[in-house]
């Protein structure tokens, strides 16, 4: 099954593919289960929903590295009417954004930095009037120092915008602790990008033992830790550090990424605990849908036998 991840993340990038598998059936149930539509209404039908089985939700519109200044207006644009309706329908209390700052400008040439911190200060305010926070999320090594630049000067005027963290990068724990203060949020999830050997970690060993460090130093410290994982020794792990630390039920969270264990998302939930569902919605679905599909071994035969016997 390994053999067939490359393919996976290849075809994520055509627009052919994307084609036929919209059209598909049993790829269609494939895309519903990580992605609840293309639209704002459907992002914020699928809030409801989840806010009903008691979770909590964060939306992200889909989309980075873009070159286009009009494409970052229309991100823009986008997580102001998506934030309008979570506030609109009484959700605001239960739903934040989450942003990457590629999809707003920040690789732009020259000024990238200047319009990415602009645009994301426009969602910041948006997101406050609405109820509700920004979440900056964590893109590729190459862009860790300016989008840990650019949340210090959201945090002046916003300091509840929270932030993403990559375990699998060396210099991951040392972020932990500038960032372990009273008022900080701050998400920490393995990583997702393929990295080098001198910045990251390679070994799934030497992740695992990089995120339970990681977690460690935000456990201890003032700020709020948010717990992105679906591993369930990771969890387990995580629920014994917040209570060797004395943290109470609500002084952090568990977040997990929409279509995946939905079921240890609801028990976790009746448990008490605070569980976050990352969802993703808008045009730009085909690429997240492929990595996800790269990522689960177990749905790659049946994606394919749908590629196969599609007329």
């Amino acid at each position: 099954m390994a053999l067939l991840r490359e393919p996976l993340l290849l075809l994520s990038r055509s627009g052919t593919i994307k084609k036929l598998v919209s059209t598909m059936p049993v790829s269609a149930g494939i895309v519903n289960g990580y992605v609840p539509g293309e639209t704002t209404e459907s992002a914020v039908d699928a809030t409801a929903r989840l806010v009903e089985d008691g979770l909590t939700v964060t939306l992200d519109f889909l989309g980075e590295d873009t070159l286009d200044v009009a494409q970052a207006d229309a991100t823009v644009a986008a997580y102001k009417d998506v934030l309008a309706e979570l506030s609109r329908r009484g959700l605001a209390r239960n739903a934040e954004v989450s942003v990457k700052l590629s999809a707003i400008g920040q690789a732009l040439d020259d000024h990238g930095h200047k319009v990415a911190l602009e645009n994301a200060r426009a969602i910041c305010r948006a997101a406050r009037n609405a109820g509700t926070t920004v979440t900056l999320d964590m893109e590729d090594h190459t862009t860790t120092d300016s989008t840990l630049s650019i949340l210090r000067d959201l945090r002046k005027d916003f300091p509840e915008t929270g932030a993403v963290l990559q375990a699998y990068l060396h210099r991951t724990e040392a972020d932990c602790r500038a960032l372990a203060y009273e008022g900080s949020r701050v998400r920490l999830c393995k990583g997702a990008y393929n990295e080098p050997d001198e910045v990251a970690f390679q070994g799934r060993a030497d992740v695992d033992k990089s995120y339970v460090r990681c977690l460690k130093v935000l456990m201890a410290g003032q700020g709020y830790p948010m717990v992105a994982s679906h591993d369930p020794r990771l969890i387990s792990i995580a629920s014994s550090i917040a209570g060797r630390y004395g943290r109470e039920k609500g002084t952090y969270e568990f977040q997990m990424l929409y279509g995946i264990r939905p079921e240890e998302q609801r028990r976790l939930a009746r448990k008490g605990e605070t569980v976050r569902v990352y969802v993703p919605y808008g045009q730009e679905w085909y690429g997240y849908l492929m990595r996800r599909l790269a990522e689960r071994p177990q749905n790659l035969t049946f994606f394919l036998r749908s590629l196969i016997s599609k007329k």
